[in-house]
């Protein structure tokens, strides 16, 4: 076994900062670590064939190597800086060779995870008159253009170009950026070593997600691609670099487990209250058929009202349950005749219809849609369903229903002359317990017809949403996206 460097001996103590120290080495060749008091404890070697004594600057001041180091307000504009932000970018030094020479350096500071308790600096450094290179006009024109952030680094781990879109995702000024280490870049320890494991050889080549450092607010999310960048002769001029902000999709990504979350527990909770619900409801009937003739007219009252809250609870755990599981796998979505499932329903709707003296117009030739049908059905039947219960008292009272078709989508219109919804209650009613008004009968419904029809039409690509306005009756639209 090779034995390390002298140079290198002291990264041993510090065996959390180690692999990031190393990492961080094979990209940047002038790579020095320093702690809190200033003292020298790590240096690559690139920087030890610079100096005249590597092996004595080791446990020295850094003072002894960048012999030029700001003093009194300058130094202290630097710390309240550093301080500030994490790291310190591209600051003028001047280091003393081994021959005794002053070579100008770009110097940039980072902050390493404390080891055992001790803090840890590194210091990036570049020759101050390194050429750069921008990418082409017509390149570059073109990545002006790109909706993604795009970075290219040197071989080195430089930032060499950022265009618009990335400097305004850090909130950063493009030309504060050029010729910047991309490990200041990012937010963290980690999102170092990720950003630059690809760089190093030993990290993955496909979409990285990490954090970058924002100079305004907190890191911002990124989906991060790394891709060689090689002349014309195969030799590595760098990396170009997509970034891509994933704070909506990781937005998005979190509400759906949330969902699920939640939707899992209304499964368990209805499943858990059927039970009970069932007993409830079994005895309450045997008490009416056993001891009927022992009750007055009060304790007949009272069965009747517990068995009327038994079934208002039992409509609302089928509810609940036809609510979560909408859009699960199992559903097969077909082409379906609406106006077959339309004369089901009207069938059975029949006595209500009669009974509360209210016409219902189906469509005569309607397109086809395509719909799970039991989906279909739930849809009319909560439409149809709820013109019925909040028609109230008028003459003519008539439920209308038209399926009609585009270009992109299915459009199923119900139309009733019923008391009409204000405006502010439009989007409301689509969510779950929400409900305007009593029923013809002074009854309350369960609150989650709409939000089941809302999510049908959203699992299916469409959406809902109402017309209406109070004393006008009101139309309620669902679309499918066509097959």
């Amino acid at each position: 076994m090779n034995a390390k460097p002298s140079t290198q001996a002291a990264i041993a103590d510090f065996t959390s900062a180690r692999k990031l120290i190393e990492l961080l080495a094979r990209i940047h060749p002038l790579l020095l670590v320093y702690d809190a008091h200033g003292v020298i404890r790590w240096i690559s070697d690139g920087f030890g064939s610079l100096c005249s004594d590597a092996q004595a600057m080791l446990g020295r001041p850094l003072r002894a190597m960048l012999p030029k180091l700001p003093q009194g307000e300058p130094l202290e504009d630097l710390r309240s800086r550093f301080e500030e932000r994490g790291f310190l970018p591209n600051v003028l030094l001047d280091l003393e060779t081994h021959d005794g020479a002053r070579l100008p350096l770009e110097v940039s500071v980072l902050r390493l995870p404390e080891s055992e308790g001790e803090a840890l600096f590194a210091v990036i450094a570049r020759p101050g008159d390194a050429p750069g290179h921008e990418p082409a006009e017509a390149a570059s024109s073109i990545l002006e253009s790109a909706p993604d952030a795009i970075l290219a680094v040197d071989p080195h781990g430089f930032v060499r170009y950022a265009n618009a879109a990335l400097a305004r995702l850090v909130a950063e000024d493009r030309e504060n950026l050029r010729n910047r280490p991309l490990a200041l870049l990012a937010a963290g320890s980690r999102d170092i070593e990720q950003l630059l494991a690809p760089l190093g050889g030993d990290g993955p080549s496909g979409e990285l997600e990490l954090r970058l450092r924002r100079s305004e607010g907190g890191p911002v999310p990124v989906a991060v691609t790394v891709s060689p960048h090689h002349d014309p002769d195969g030799n590595l001029r760098g990396a170009i670099l997509c970034v891509r902000d994933a704070t909506t999709q990781r937005r998005q990504n979190e509400l759906a487990r949330r969902n699920d979350e939640l939707e899992h527990c209304v499964q368990t909770l209805a499943h858990d209250l059927r039970s009970p619900l069932v007993a409830l409801l079994g005895f309450s009937r045997l008490l009416r058929q056993d001891y009927a003739d022992q009750l007055d007219d009060t304790g007949a009252h009272f069965i009747d009202r517990i068995e009327q809250a038994g079934r208002t609870m039992e409509a609302l755990i089928h509810d609940l349950l036809e609510l979560s599981r909408i859009g699960q796998p199992g559903e097969r979505p077909s082409i379906v005749d609406p106006r077959a499932v339309l004369l089901q329903l009207h069938a059975e709707v029949k006595p209500r219809l009669e009974a509360a003296d209210i016409e219902l117009v189906l469509p005569v030739d309607p397109p086809l849609v395509f719909c799970d049908r039991t989906r279909l059905y739930q849809v009319f039947s909560n439409l149809i369903g709820n013109g019925i219960h909040h028609m109230g008292a008028c003459k003519g009272a008539r439920i209308e229903v038209e399926v009609v078709e585009d270009e992109e989508f299915h459009r199923i219109s119900v139309r009733d002359t019923g008391r009409g919804i204000a405006p502010e209650h439009h989007l409301r009613i689509f969510e779950v317990f929400q409900s305007v008004g009593s029923r013809r009968d002074g009854s309350h419904g369960t609150g989650i017809g709409l939000a089941i029809v809302r999510k049908i039409a959203e699992t299916h690509g469409g959406r809902a949403w109402v017309e209406s306005e109070p004393g006008h009756g009101s139309t309620f639209h669902v679309t499918l996206l066509r097959r």
